[in-house]
C-alpha cells in the first residue's frame, strides 16, 4: 500500500545524502516573517518555530502565525530527535502568560498554540504556567481558540491534567512521538504509555476537549509498528493526528533512517481516517502547529456532522 521509502543507511554505516524535493522549502524573508519575528522578541517570547527549527517558519511566520513556547527556552530533558537546549532553567516569568495574550491580539490570531519546554524541576511540572496563559487569552482575547501542546508532566500527570483542563483549552495535544520501541533511545526521559494515559485522562475529565497527537516518520519505525500507534491512539480516544517526517537538526542528534515519500504519508492519511480520526494531517513538512488554526475549524465541523448524523438515527 506504501511506496518504498528513500533509505538513508546501508548494512556498514549511515551515508549522508541530500534532502529529497519536496521537503525543500524556501529561506524565510518576507515583511510578514520580519514584523512576527521582532514581535516575539519585544515580548520576550520564545517560539517552537526557532527553537526547533521548523521547516515551515517562513510560511508561518509570514502569515503572522507563530507557536509559543512558554516556561523559558531550556528543557530538562534531552531527547534524541529535538533541538531545544537542555539544563537547568531559569526562573518562570510571571509576566509571560500578559505577553502571550498581547502577542495573540497584536497578531489578530483566530487560533494559537502554546507549547513548552519540559519543567521537571518545578512541583506541578509548568501546568500552573500554562492554566494562567489560557486564562490571560481568554480574558484578553476571547475569540481566539486555544490548542496547547504540553510535556507529559512526569510524575504529576493527574492533578496537573486536571488544572489544564478545567481552565478549558479548545484543543489539548500531547505528542507520542514515535512508535513504543524506540522510546529508548529516542524519547528516553518518557514512556510511550504513561503518554498515551494522560490523553485518555484529558477525555476522562471533559469529553468536549479535542486531542490530538503526532508522530514523527523516518526513525526506522515499521509500516505495522505505526498501525499499531494509530489503533493505541484510537483506544485513547484521540481525535486528531499529525504525521511528519522527521528533520535531523544537527549532527549529535538521532540520524534520520529514511525520507518517506509523499505517497506513502498520502497511504499512512487513508488508513488513519478509516480507523476513524475526526481529522489527519500526514505529509512530510506536517508538524503539530502547521495549519493547526485551519484544521481546527475542519475537525469541529467534523463532530458537528458526526453528531448530526447520529441525532437522526437517534
Amino acid at each position: 500500500m506504501t511506496e518504498p521509502v528513500t533509505k538513508l543507511e546501508t548494512e556498514d554505516r549511515p551515508v549522508r545524502q541530500r534532502k529529497p524535493d519536496w521537503i525543500r522549502v524556501k529561506a524565510p524573508g518576507s515583511k510578514g516573517y520580519g514584523e512576527t519575528r521582532q514581535l516575539m522578541r519585544d515580548l520576550k517570547l520564545n517560539t517552537v518555530c526557532e527553537e526547533a527549527a521548523c521547516p515551515n517558519i517562513g510560511e508561518c511566520w509570514t502569515k503572522k502565525h507563530a507557536t509559543v513556547m512558554i516556561l523559558g527556552d531550556v528543557c530538562t530533558r534531552a531527547c534524541a530527535f529535538c533541538n531545544v537546549k537542555t539544563g537547568m532553567p531559569r526562573a518562570v516569568d510571571p509576566f509571560e502568560p500578559g505577553h502571550v495574550a498581547e502577542a495573540a491580539a497584536k497578531l489578530g490570531l483566530e487560533h494559537i498554540v502554546i507549547t513548552s519546554v519540559d519543567r521537571d524541576d518545578l512541583p506541578d511540572g509548568g501546568a500552573g504556567q500554562f492554566v494562567k496563559v489560557i486564562r490571560a487569552l481568554r480574558e484578553q482575547t476571547p475569540q481566539t481558540t486555544i490548542e496547547i501542546l504540553t510535556p507529559d508532566f512526569r510524575g504529576k500527570m493527574a492533578s496537573a491534567v486536571a488544572a489544564i483542563v478545567e481552565a478549558g483549552p479548545d484543543v489539548y495535544n500531547h505528542n507520542l512521538e514515535t512508535v513504543p520501541r524506540l522510546y529508548p533511545t529516542i524519547r528516553p526521559g518518557a514512556r510511550y504509555y504513561a503518554s498515551l494515559r494522560l490523553l485518555e485522562e484529558v477525555k476522562r475529565h471533559n469529553p468536549l476537549i479535542f486531542t490530538k497527537s503526532g508522530v514523527m516518520l523516518g526513525l526506522g519505525e515499521e509500516r505495522l509498528e505505526v498501525h499499531q500507534v494509530m489503533d493505541d491512539m484510537r483506544s485513547a480516544g484521540i481525535d486528531f493526528l499529525t504525521m511528519g517526517q522527521y528533520l535531523q537538526p544537527t549532527p549529535k542528534h538521532a540520524k534520520v533512517i529514511e525520507f518517506v515519500t509523499p505517497k506513502a504519508f498520502d497511504a499512512y492519511g487513508a488508513i488513519a481516517r478509516a480507523k476513524g480520526f475526526l481529522q489527519v494531517a500526514s505529509s512530510p513538512l506536517t508538524r503539530s502547529s502547521y495549519h493547526a488554526g485551519d484544521d481546527f475549524k475542519q475537525m469541529r465541523a467534523a463532530r458537528e456532522a458526526q453528531l448530526a448524523k447520529a441525532a437522526l438515527k437517534g
